[in-house]
C-alpha cells in the first residue's frame, strides 16, 4: 500500500491514508517519511473519509468490519482493493510485470535499478525497498519515472495476478507458498496469456515444465536455455559467473539471486538493451532492504536480516549462510497461522535438510497481525518435527531470552515476513554482540 500512495503522490494525486501499525506508533519511520510527501495519515476510525473522496483502496488483509470500510460504504465511495487498483494502473504503462513464488521484490527492483542507471527512466512499484532508491523522501519500494515502461511485482497471494495485462513478463520459479502448486501454476498460465509481449521463464525450475513453450524465453544455470550462466564462483558475499562469453559479478550472493540476475538480463536484453551495457551496471546493484542484509561482519561474528517465510526461501537463504559461516544459529518466525499449518512438513523438510550439526534453529512463537485465523497450530509444532529429525532447534517465547545468550554463536540469521519488528530485533543483537566485545 505504502508503494501505491508513494507512486500516486509523486504523480501530483492528493493521498489519504490509515494503518493499524501508525495508530500503535506513530513515530514509525514509513509514517514520517509519508508525511514527508504530503499525504496525509489518519487514525484509523472511519473519521479520516468524507464525500469529497473520489474512491478507497484497502489491503486485501484489512478485515470488512473495519471502520474505515465501514464508513466507505455508508458514504457510497467505490472501494477497490490494493490489486484491482494496481491492475488499473497496470494498463496505463508498458508494464513489466515479475512474477514467482520467490524472488520477485529483489529481480523487480534489479530490473528497475538497472534500467534507472541506463538512463530508461522507468516507474516502479515494488513489494520490497531498493537499497539504492531509498532517500529522505522514498521508502525505497516506489519510484516515478517519465517514461512508458512500469515495473511491478506481480504477487499471487490474492488470486489478483490473473487481472494483470503486461507488456512483457517474467516467471521466476513455482514451489508451494500461499495456494497449491495445481493453483499457483494456473494463475501464472494465465499472465503468460495475457502477456502481449515477451515471456520469460526459468528453465531450470521443474514446477514450471508446462508453462515453457517454443515462444518463451528460458533463462538457466543447469539446463540448456536462451540465456545460461557458466563458469560460475559462489563467493561469501558476491557471485561471478559467464553469459554468452561476457564475464559477469553480481554484488549480492547466492544461486537464488543468480537466478534473479539471469531474469533481469534475460528480460532487459529481449528488450533491446546489450549485455556488455547489462552487465556494466548490474553488479553495482545493493539488493533489497531485508533480502540477505548484513547488518554486522567484522570477521568473526556475522549477523543477517532477511524476509525469508516459505520454504523455498528459507532453503535458498541457508544455503548462501553456509558458504560464510560453520556455525550458525537461524531465528525464525512464522507469519500467519493458516500459512504456516498449510506448509507444516515443508518448512521440517527444510530446515532438517539444510541445518548442519553445528547449527541451531531458534523459533519465535507465530507472528499474527490481527483479524480472524484459527490458532491451530504453534512453532512447537514445527520444532518437534525438526528435533524428531535429529537437528537441533527450539521455541523461545520472548525475544529478550535470545539477546541474554547473543555470543553463544558465531553467526545469527533472523528472518521471517511481515513484521518490521524482526529487522529492529536484528539490530538488538548486533548492538549486544558489539558491547560484549567491547566489555
Amino acid at each position: 500500500m505504502s508503494a501505491i500512495a508513494s507512486f500516486m503522490a509523486d504523480k501530483g494525486h492528493k493521498i489519504v491514508g490509515s494503518d493499524r501499525a501508525f495508530d500503535q506508533n506513530p513515530e514509525h519511520p514509513a509514517h514520517r517519511l509519508l508525511k514527508s510527501k504530503n499525504i496525509t495519515i489518519v487514525p484509523q476510525d472511519g473519521n479520516g473519509l468524507d464525500e469529497s473522496f473520489d474512491f478507497a483502496v484497502f489491503s486485501t488483509a484489512v478485515e470488512p468490519d473495519r471502520p474505515d470500510v465501514i464508513k466507505a460504504k455508508a458514504l457510497g465511495i467505490p472501494i477497490k482493493t490494493r490489486p484491482e487498483y494496481l491492475a488499473e494502473i497496470v494498463k496505463e504503462f508498458k508494464t513489466i510485470a515479475i512474477a514467482g513464488t520467490s524472488g520477485k521484490s529483489t529481480t523487480s527492483g534489479m530490473i528497475s535499478f538497472v534500467m534507472k542507471r541506463l538512463g530508461l527512466n522507468p516507474n516502479f512499484i515494488g513489494g520490497g525497498r531498493v537499497k539504492q532508491f531509498k532517500t529522505a523522501t522514498n521508502l525505497g519500494n516506489a519510484v516515478t519515472g517519465d517514461s512508458d515502461y512500469l515495473v511491478i511485482e506481480a504477487c499471487e497471494s490474492d488470486g489478483s495476478i490473473v487481472d494483470y495485462k503486461p507488456l512483457h513478463s517474467a516467471i521466476l520459479n513455482l514451489d508451494l507458498d500461499h495456494h497449491s502448486l495445481e493453483k499457483t501454476e494456473g494463475m501464472f498460465r494465465t499472465l503468460i496469456r495475457n502477456t502481449a509481449g515477451i515471456v520469460t521463464v526459468n528453465g531450470d525450475d521443474q514446477n514450471l515444465t508446462r508453462l515453457r513453450t517454443k515462444d518463451t524465453i528460458t533463462f538457466s544455470v543447469e539446463n540448456s536455455s536462451n540465456y545460461r550462466a557458466e563458469g560460475v564462483v559462489y563467493h561469501p558475499f558476491s557471485t561471478d559467473f559467464t553469459l554468452q562469453g561476457t564475464r559477469c559479478s553480481l554484488s549480492i550472493p547466492g544461486k537464488y539471486n543468480l537466478y534473479n540476475s539471469l531474469a533481469c538480463i534475460a528480460v532487459l536484453s529481449e528488450m533491446g538493451i546489450s549485455l556488455k551495457e547489462l552487465t556494466g551496471v548490474l553488479h553495482q546493484f545493493q539488493g533489497i532492504e531485508k533480502r540477505f542484509d548484513i547488518l554486522l561482519h567484522d570477521g568473526k561474528r556475522l549477523v543477517i536480516d532477511d524476509y525469508a517465510h516459505n520454504p523455498h526461501k528459507i532453503s535458498s537463504l541457508m544455503e548462501a549462510v553456509k558458504n560464510i559461516s560453520v556455525r550458525v544459529c537461524y531465528i525464525f518466525q512464522p507469519h500467519g497461522f493458516a500459512p504456516t499449518k498449510m506448509m507444516k512438513e515443508q518448512y521440517i523438510e527444510a530446515f532438517t535438510k539444510n541445518l548442519r550439526n553445528s547449527d541451531h534453529l531458534v523459533l519465535l512463537p507465530i507472528f499474527y497481525a490481527g483479524g480472524s485465523a484459527r490458532k491451530d497450530i504453534s512453532s512447537h509444532d514445527l520444532a518437534e518435527g525438526i528435533k524428531a529429525g535429529g537437528k537441533s532447534a527450539e521455541v523461545v517465547a520472548g525475544r529478550r531470552k535470545i539477546l541474554e545468550r547473543a555470543g553463544e554463536w558465531d553467526a545469527y540469521v533472523v528472518f521471517g515476513a511481515r513484521d518490521e519488528t524482526l529487522s529492529d530485533f536484528a539490530h538488538d543483537i548486533v548492538r549486544v554482540l558489539q558491547r560484549s566485545k567491547r566489555s
